[in-house]
């Protein structure tokens, strides 16, 4: 049985990326983080298929400090920043990102704005997962188109 990939979107903070699978009744879930960017997941999905990814992050990560928050619908990944700043895009490849990879705009905050918004280490608890609320229950960031340069 081949393996498939979950959408995946992906928003930051200074000091974290966001990384939410869309993946309903995930079961077997593996996470892992390395320090050099690896960042790599599986898990089995409805009828037993096989979904995993692997991504080389654009800049070097904390491993003690990614979690991981299972919902319903998605899995929701928030990985440590080895140094703050913020990154011109997620992945170290300067190549057009695989279709899967896309912005997560209801989680999406500018270079500017505060980082007020998801910064404490309850920021999982607080990420909309499946609530009943809807999506659209959620600010809505809009990036400076510029600063953006795509994923």
């Amino acid at each position: 049985m081949s393996s498939r990939n979950p959408e995946v979107l992906w928003a930051q903070r200074s000091d974290k990326v966001y990384l939410t699978v869309a993946l309903p009744d995930a079961k077997d879930i593996s996470v892992k983080c390395e320090p050099h960017g690896l960042f790599s997941f599986s898990a089995k999905g409805l009828q037993g298929a096989s979904f995993d990814f692997t991504l080389e992050l654009f800049g070097s990560i904390v491993p003690e400090g990614c979690k991981t928050k299972v919902g319903l619908r998605n899995i929701i990944c928030s990985v440590q920043k080895e140094q703050k700043g913020w990154w011109k895009r997620l992945l170290k490849s300067e190549e057009k990102p695989a279709p899967y990879l896309k912005v997560d705009w209801n989680k999406w905050c500018d270079e500017d704005e505060s980082d007020s918004a998801l910064t404490s280490d309850d920021d999982l608890a607080d990420m909309g997962l499946d609530d009943g609320s809807g999506e659209d229950g959620g600010m809505l960031y809009l990036p400076d188109l510029k600063k953006v340069g795509g994923i």
